[in-house]
């Protein structure tokens, strides 16, 4: 496998992403939180860019993947950062951005800050809001106490070692909330969730749909998904999305 490209900014300190030049529109991907670049679906797209000679760019936020950054110091703010950077230096002309999971909330950030470089959005398990919905609110009273008073939680992770939720983290979320007002972006959106998503929830996907204010958006909800929504069926309700939206 090729070495990553890197990123060297002071903002943006060695982030590592993989670029493929061909046809437009370009695709984006945006993975989600504690994921990377060299995941199913972000490889997967890659091999999709391949056999269709398109355009695609793949990165990895700070302090996840390859690039640099410690877990501890990371916030929205500095992913929304992350993404804007790659999408303003390392991509030509209106993009799809196709997020996963929290990638879905950064997709919705960029359309925002930049709706003249963004033609559509796939969405995948968009977990819009989700310091705030899906953990914050989630927690018990004494973990939220731990939180405020230690300035962080050590999460368990099914996947691997547990890992800090910090109180920075929590806070910063709330500057970037999406799903309290219309979220207004006109362009297609393509929303895929897995019915046995446990992360974030089919009906999170429903909210997001609610507020977005295009009228040409729709929501596939696969009875057999997961959140990972990587399964041969499911990528090719990916591809045929992506290719949806592209014309």
């Amino acid at each position: 496998m090729t070495e990553p490209r890197r990123l060297n900014r002071p903002d943006q300190p060695g982030l590592a992403y993989h670029r493929r030049e061909g046809a437009g529109p370009g695709v984006m991907f945006l993975g989600g939180f504690k994921s990377d670049m060299s995941g199913t679906k972000a490889t997967a797209l890659q091999d999709w860019a391949d056999r269709t000679e398109r355009a695609y760019l793949r990165f990895d936020y700070s302090a996840h993947g390859a690039s640099n950054g410690a877990w501890e110091d990371a916030t929205i703010s500095q992913w929304r950062e992350d993404a804007l950077a790659m999408l303003d230096l390392e991509t030509d002309g209106p993009q799809i951005l196709v997020g996963s999971s929290m990638g879905g909330w950064m997709a919705l950030l960029l359309a925002l800050a930049r709706p003249e470089k963004v033609k559509a959005l796939v969405l995948v398990a968009p977990a819009a809001d989700f310091t705030e919905a899906l953990i914050w609110e989630q927690l018990p009273f004494h973990i939220r106490q731990q939180i405020e008073d230690e300035g962080q939680w050590l999460r368990p992770n099914p996947y691997g070692a547990p890992y800090p939720i910090t109180k920075t983290l929590i806070e910063d979320g709330r500057n970037w909330s999406v799903l309290d007002a219309p979220i207004p972006f006109e362009g297609p959106v393509r929303i895929l969730h897995g019915w046995h998503d446990r992360d974030v929830p089919w009906s999170h996907g429903l909210r997001v749909l609610e507020q977005l204010t295009s009228k040409d958006v729709r929501y596939e909800l696969s009875k057999a998904g997961d959140h990972g929504m990587s399964a041969p069926e499911d990528l090719a309700a990916l591809f045929r999305m992506i290719e949806d939206v592209s014309v």
